[in-house]
């Protein structure tokens, strides 16, 4: 399987690794078939995400992945990152193989997962999230 330089880089020196002590928004999330656990924490000031931290257990392009997308949401607004795609992220990391686009999904849902935590901490409505369930069935070739 060929990697991008960019998938690479991220992987072997991930940014924004961590845990952030008494986050104002946390989302996980796991996908049993591959073995890929996220866990995203946010900072929230003024409506942006100030800090972003993430543990991601799993394969190179899952950490890659949890990596691209930290950086490309932080400093946003809460509706910015929230409107940041899977397709971005890989996009932003030079691709990723087919068998691994799943990854970058993860990192989707979990920062959904860790807005909707932090709007219903607000005492807001939680946003409407999409069913990914199908591209991680599609990936392991369930």
């Amino acid at each position: 399987m060929q990697y991008s330089e960019t998938v690479m880089d991220h992987f072997r020196n991930p940014r924004n690794v961590g845990e952030i002590e008494n986050p104002d928004g946390v989302g996980e999330v796991g996908n049993a078939k591959c073995g890929d656990i996220m866990k995203i924490f946010i900072k929230v000031e003024d409506n942006r995400i100030k800090d972003i931290k993430f543990q991601t257990f799993g394969c190179g392009s899952a950490i890659a992945s949890s990596s691209m997308a930290s950086e490309m949401i932080k400093g946003k607004t809460i509706e910015e990152a929230w409107n940041l795609t899977n397709k971005a992220v890989a996009d932003a990391l030079e691709g990723l193989p087919p068998v691994k686009m799943h990854c970058s999904v993860l990192a989707e849902e979990a920062i959904h997962k860790a807005i909707n935590d932090y709007r219903v901490k607000q005492g807001l409505e939680p946003w409407e999230t999409k069913n990914y369930d199908d591209i991680h069935d599609h990936v392991h070739g369930e």
